[in-house]
């Protein structure tokens, strides 16, 4: 493919993305890669038309992984001070549990498995805070006091 046929198919992608298809971000680096290829042709590389496309491929693949993230991130946000999951809130157990066992408990209208993540046991009734959520199971731990 000539030079000018990578930048055409480039703009056209990156103008996709920025003009009305959201598709975080993937096709501005595609559209990158397809224009850095475009460029290489036209600095003469002479390339077969399939090593064009396998640079195209490897150097989309190469922006993504490298740059993608970091600036969804940047232009779209990232949601700071939003907490998106239970962890730090204070529940209270239904049911002893003693260190690393695991139990049931509802929580926001659904049911979870709960596993005592510290060294001391839960009696049932207990105030205790989400540690962490680990996929479909909370774990926990004791409220520290403050002294």
């Amino acid at each position: 493919m000539p030079w000018w046929g990578w930048m055409i198919i480039g703009a056209l992608l990156l103008g996709s993305e920025l003009l009305g298809v959201e598709a975080a971000f993937y096709l501005v680096f595609i559209g990158l890669a397809a224009m850095a290829t475009g460029l290489i042709e036209l600095a003469g590389a002479g390339l077969e038309p399939w090593m064009q496309w396998i640079l195209f491929s490897i150097i989309s693949v190469v922006f993504m992984v490298i740059f993608r993230k970091k600036l969804y991130a940047m232009l779209r946000g990232s949601g700071v001070g939003y907490e998106t999951g239970p962890a730090g809130e204070i529940v209270t157990v239904e049911e002893a549990l003693q260190p690393g066992q695991s139990g049931r408990m509802s929580y926001r209208g659904t049911d979870w498995t709960i596993v005592n993540d510290s060294d001391q046991a839960f009696s049932a009734g207990q105030r205790v805070r989400i540690s962490r959520v680990d996929g479909l199971k909370l774990n926990l731990e004791i409220i520290e006091e403050a002294e």
